[in-house]
Order: C-alpha cells, then structure tokens, then sequence
C-alpha cells in the first residue's frame, strides 16, 4: 500500500520577508524561525506524524531549518532523513537556486551524510531539457511526476517531505501552501488507475487526494488558501522550440 505523505512548505526566508529574488538560497528570518517552532508545536498533536518513517527535504538552506527546527523531535527518534534535489524550487533565480553541497554540509554538519547523496547535478538548473532540474514548464511537472513515483513505491507508511510552495503547487498538489504550514494526502489511485499509460514510461499520472481535515481547514496550521489550483501560464518560462507541451 502506498504511504500517507505529509507535505510541508518551508517557515518564511529572507526573500519572502523582502521580496529581493536576488538573495542566493536565504536563510529563514527571525519570524520563520519562530514559524518553524509552531510547526513543530502543531504537528506534533497531529496523530498521522508520531508515524513518520522518512522525512524527504530540499537540499535548500530554508528547507534544511524548517526541517530541523520543525521536525527536529522526528529526527531524534532515529526518523532517517533524505535529501533530494527533485524537491527543491521552481525557478533559476538565486532566491530558488541552491547552494554548492559543501558549503550546505559545512553549515548543517548534522546532515552531512544525506548530503552527500544528492545528485551531483546541483544545485545547476541549466535550461538544456536532459537537466531535469531546468526551469521548463516540461521539467518541473516531469520531476514532479518522478518524485511522487519515488514516494509511491517506498515501504514507509508515512512520509514528511519540506519543500517549497512553487514546486508543491504546480508540480506536486495542486495546492497554495502558507509558511510552515503542511497537509496530508493519500495517493489518488482510483484516478490514476483512469489516467494509465498516460505518466512516465507509459505508467499512469500520479495523483494525490488531500485529507479532508487539512483541505477544509485550509492546512494543517490552518494558514493556507484554501482550494485547488492549477498551473497558470505565468508560472514558467514560455516554451522554446525544442520543448514539447505536457
């Protein structure tokens, strides 16, 4: 049976607070410290996380706090901890570009090991289409797709992953995701079974269903705009020549 995944969106960063796209991978700000500290006060009355296996994170400075404030008492029970590149932003600006894996190791020592796992692709997002972390339209809903397949055939019964609200919206959920703010989801089999053949390799789309606790709260923290919402024209870059529409 595939896992209940909990999908949680980093505390505010220094270009959220000021809105300069020019910050290379900021850093949380003193209010998303203290966001990340609520997150850890709310999810931890959330009976679904105590049953956490794996926390996937963006391999992004913002995501490695809020992960490590926010799901620090997880990760002291021995909940092991993947960094993956397919979770981390949208976009090539520096706010959404991360950091050389050293330099990331370096800062979060206790991390070192899964850092060193990450693809060594990044953090580049060079726009070629044989670099799946390029900022296409074609790119990111592709390595939306590959990360729910990854999810999908994992054993864990629940998963925690800490991204970032572009990529969790437009690639992901179909979800808007406030600061620290988190909801829960089943994998949507009865509509992927309706959408077979048409995913990678010829499997079907993957879906998720979000929990009706969550979705009619609007998140977990209650925070979020509530609804669903797709994937807007101005989300990506306009299409070259070379691409093929999804």
């Amino acid at each position: 049976m595939p896992p209940t995944i909990i999908l949680i969106r980093h505390a505010e960063a220094l270009h959220n607070a000021s809105q300069n796209w020019s910050l290379p991978d900021p850093e949380l700000t003193e209010l998303g410290l203290k966001q990340s500290e609520e997150l850890r006060d709310v999810i931890k009355k959330v009976p679904v996380a105590s049953d956490v296996e794996l926390i996937v994170v963006s391999p992004m400075v913002r995501t490695l706090q809020t992960m490590d404030i926010g799901l620090g008492w997880l990760i002291e029970r021995g909940v092991e901890v993947i960094a993956d590149a397919g979770w981390q932003e949208n976009s090539d600006k520096p706010c959404d570009t991360g950091s050389p894996l050293k330099a990331v190791a370096d800062r979060f020592p206790r991390f070192a090991t899964t850092l060193s796992t990450v693809d060594p692709l990044y953090p580049h997002k060079t726009t070629p289409s044989s670099n799946p972390y390029a900022f296409t339209r074609l790119a990111v809903l592709a390595r939306g797709q590959a990360c729910l397949k990854a999810l999908y055939s994992r054993k864990e019964k629940v998963i925690a992953v800490v991204s970032h609200s572009g990529f969790l919206r437009t690639a992901v959920s179909g979800r808007r995701y406030a600061n620290a703010d988190f909801r829960i989801f089943e994998f949507d089999e009865e509509a992927m079974e309706k959408e077979k053949g048409l995913g990678l390799d010829g499997e079907g789309l993957f879906r998720l269903k979000e929990w009706k606790e969550t979705e009619e709260k609007g998140g977990g923290m209650g925070k979020s705009e509530k609804g669903v919402f797709g994937v807007r024209k101005t989300d990506f870059p306009e299409e070259t020549v070379d691409e093929e529409p999804v």
